[in-house]
């Protein structure tokens, strides 16, 4: 079950390419800018790599594809051909945004396509984007120095869908890197201190020893994870540091340490 429905869904799509549009045509921005939470990319490599997820999701949803797609067949997935040309990245980022979008509308949430999770749906893909967009544009937006504004329910889904990745991943493509993480007794604790209780946003993470499990819900845990929502969705996506005044550990830092480094693991 998802928070949020397919169009709304498509509307936050819509939404975050104007705001990263906005990031690559604000005053002062410089493209060329390391990005601090993906210090292998510029801003500009980092904007073309998001706006080239979405032309690949737009095809293949677009042509129904039944398989995986390569990179190199979508048109201008690597971005226009002009570099250092904050309008040109800006037209290409507005066409991709239009594009996206409208696939996705027509084909609606349960169209069958090809998909990397158990769930081979246009509708995965639609959420799927809107939370890469969700932490791509956070990436972008500390690079050019902007503020990072995120709605509460795009947040909230995006840790929601982030576990459920994590569960599905490490139940089927079980590693021993992730194998590491699970004993008794072990558990975190989400806890975002502004959202509302409309939102019910504190989450609990079982590292049980037959795989990962979790849950909404205010219950102790090994370690809790405290502070204003964004801030736990970016800490949780390792783009916040959890030694920061906006966050708050309780109990054993090590476990959560070791699952922000292991988590992606299978």
């Amino acid at each position: 079950m998802t928070l949020l429905g397919h169009d709304r869904y498509c509307d936050a799509i819509e939404l975050q390419v104007r705001q990263l549009r906005d990031v690559v045509t604000a005053d002062g921005a410089d493209l060329s800018a390391t990005v601090p939470t993906c210090p292998d990319w510029s801003l500009e490599q980092l904007v073309r790599h998001t706006g080239g997820a979405l032309r690949w999701v737009e095809y293949i949803v677009r042509t129904r594809a039944q398989e995986a797609v390569p990179d190199k067949g979508v048109h201008l997935g690597e971005g226009p051909e002009a570099e250092g040309d904050p309008a040109a990245l800006d037209a290409w980022l507005a066409e991709t945004g239009e594009m996206v979008v409208a696939a996705l509308r027509e084909a609606g949430p349960d169209t069958k396509v090809w998909a990397w999770a158990g769930e081979l749906t246009s509708g995965f893909w639609a959420r799927r984007m809107t939370h890469e967009l969700a932490i791509h544009r956070a990436d972008a937006t500390l690079a050019a120095g902007l503020p990072y504004e995120v709605d509460p329910e795009v947040a909230v889904d995006a840790i929601d869908e982030w576990l459920g990745i994590v569960e599905y991943v490490q139940r089927t493509q079980p590693h021993d890197a992730a194998a590491e993480l699970r004993g008794p007794g072990r558990s975190i604790h989400l806890h975002a201190t502004d959202a509302g209780p409309e939102l019910n946003a504190e989450w609990v993470v079982e590292l049980a020893e037959n795989g990962v499990t979790w849950r909404r819900g205010h219950e102790k845990a090994t370690v809790a994870l405290r502070g204003p929502l964004a801030d736990v969705l970016l800490g949780f996506y390792r783009r916040l540091p959890l030694d920061g005044r906006r966050l708050e550990v309780l109990g054993e830092r090590e476990l959560l340490d070791f699952w922000l480094e292991r988590a992606t693991f299978g």
